[in-house]
């Protein structure tokens, strides 16, 4: 069967793009969450896919009635668990206009507009967060969209690991996983370290958690030098230290330039995850989350998340340019071409673990187009505002209690009452389906975290919020 036709896809886009449209502005009257039994959705499919072909026309309406009451509602403005997730209606234009050009963009003659985009675009970002210029490309570095935080930091620690050891012939690792490699995170930096330390090989050995400054749920430097130089005696090598701003749990930040100082004595390759934070500097008031960064050797920070970008797009900035390929270019006879060879170009391929990309800048020169800077700062503001009048209400609350000072738009709180007085108003709040929180420990306490974040949350969000954290708390 043939595709369809430009007229008929047209008459069919205007159909699913009303179907968005719809599903957007009812949004807010849904519940966040709906309460399903696992097993709920894939029982409405027939087990063998259809013969034949049916008409697409009612598609959208066959989705809502399969999947429609079976969903966590990601960009709903009650939805304030985990971090957001924004899916702005400005950036799907932009994934369209991708998912039509429909191009793999491995290398740069493959599509020259996908990685040429990507380049301008990642350096426009750089230097509106306030990166050193040796983060640009034309600095000498670059950046590069990844799929996730996750994946930004298995590149970093391959780039790493080739660092500490090459091959002075042929530039690749002089051998392989030894057992004496070593990374360095704290207790509060994120799980996908942990995954690329196991997805590399290197074995549970190699994570060193280094202990926090007393009285913070920051790394502490000095343990990191302790730990770096008790591991140099024994003869393993630092390979990576992680410095993250602002932790998942709590919104904590690593002290980054002193992290690196100390990293700098072993050559260990310093990585810095600010994956829902980084886009705050974007702000000047907020452009500490930077701070210490200009030294280090890569940083991330995802768009998909605050930065009103669809998922998935992850920000990975290198000082190097030369770091990502020198471990990660493989060349069969089949990808060599005359633009690569020249030397002249990038190719993306050589800064990720997959060959295949995406024209993921699109979306993101889409939402630098549509909302301008301007709007990027207006969009961050009004959540860390937020949360900041969320704050003092629970200051002025016998029953409610502030877990930890709040960090741009994340409050963390519990119950006056203890630990499963606080459990239970998490599980009241969430049960009542207006609103979405997440959970997390601190020093083995459970905190109910308010994330906000999400595009059409407003004070009357907020208030609501309020009404339903007093009325059970």
């Amino acid at each position: 069967m043939p595709d369809l036709t430009p007229d008929e896809f047209r008459a069919l886009g205007h159909l699913f793009v009303d179907a968005v449209a719809d599903a957007r502005a009812g949004i807010g009257e849904r519940p966040v969450r709906d309460t399903v039994e696992p097993g709920t959705v894939r029982a409405r499919f027939a087990r063998e896919a259809a013969e034949e072909p049916s008409s697409l026309a009612g598609f959208p309406a066959l989705v809502d009635a399969v999947t429609g009451d079976a969903d966590t509602r990601w960009q709903h403005p009650g939805f304030h668990a985990f971090f957001p997730a924004n899916a702005s209606l400005t950036s799907l234009l932009g994934d369209l206009l991708s998912g039509a050009a429909g191009v793999q963009g491995m290398l740069w003659s493959t599509s020259p507009a996908c990685t040429e985009v990507e380049q301008a675009v990642t350096d426009q970002l750089a230097r509106a967060l306030g990166l050193p210029e040796t983060f640009t490309h034309d600095g000498g570095g670059g950046g590069s969209i990844q799929d996730s935080a996750s994946s930004a930091a298995l590149v970093a620690l391959t780039a790493a690991l080739h660092r500490a050891a090459p091959d002075p012939d042929t530039g690749w690792r002089a051998r392989g996983v030894t057992g004496r490699e070593r990374v360095y995170v704290s207790p509060d930096t994120h799980s996908s370290l942990a995954k690329a330390v196991r997805v590399a090989g290197l074995g549970a050995a190699a994570l060193r958690t280094v202990p926090c400054s007393p009285g913070t749920r920051s790394m502490d430097p000095a343990a990191l030098r302790a730990a770096l130089r008790a591991d140099v005696e024994q003869d393993c090598v630092p390979v990576l230290v992680c410095a993250t701003v602002g932790t998942t749990s709590t919104g904590a930040s690593d002290p980054v330039g002193a992290i690196v100082e100390v990293a700098a004595e072993h050559g260990a390759w310093v990585h810095v995850d600010a994956a829902w934070a980084g886009v705050a500097a974007l702000c000047p008031e907020h452009r500490w989350v930077i701070d210490g960064v200009d030294r280090a050797d890569s940083f991330c920070t995802d768009a998909h998340k605050w930065l009103l970008t669809a998922f998935d797009a992850s920000l990975l900035w290198v000082r190097d340019a030369a770091a990502l390929p020198s471990a990660l270019s493989i060349t069969p006879p089949y990808l060599r071409d005359a633009a690569s060879d020249s030397g002249a170009v990038i190719d993306f391929r050589d800064w990720q673990i997959p060959l295949g990309r995406r024209f993921r800048a699109l979306k993101l020169w889409a939402v630098l187009h549509g909302q301008g800077l301007s709007g990027l700062r207006e969009h961050l503001r009004g959540h860390v505002a937020l949360a900041g009048e969320l704050a003092e209400r629970i200051r002025g609350h016998d029953g409610l209690e502030l877990a930890c000072e709040p960090v741009l738009s994340l409050v963390c709180l519990w119950s006056t009452e203890g630990d499963a007085a606080t459990r239970a108003l998490l599980e009241r709040v969430n049960a009542d389906g207006r609103v979405l929180l997440s959970a997390t420990e601190l020093d083995g306490r459970p905190v109910v975290r308010v994330a906000f974040g999400s595009i059409g949350t407003t004070r009357r969000h907020l208030d609501e919020l309020w009404e339903i954290l007093i009325a059970r708390s």
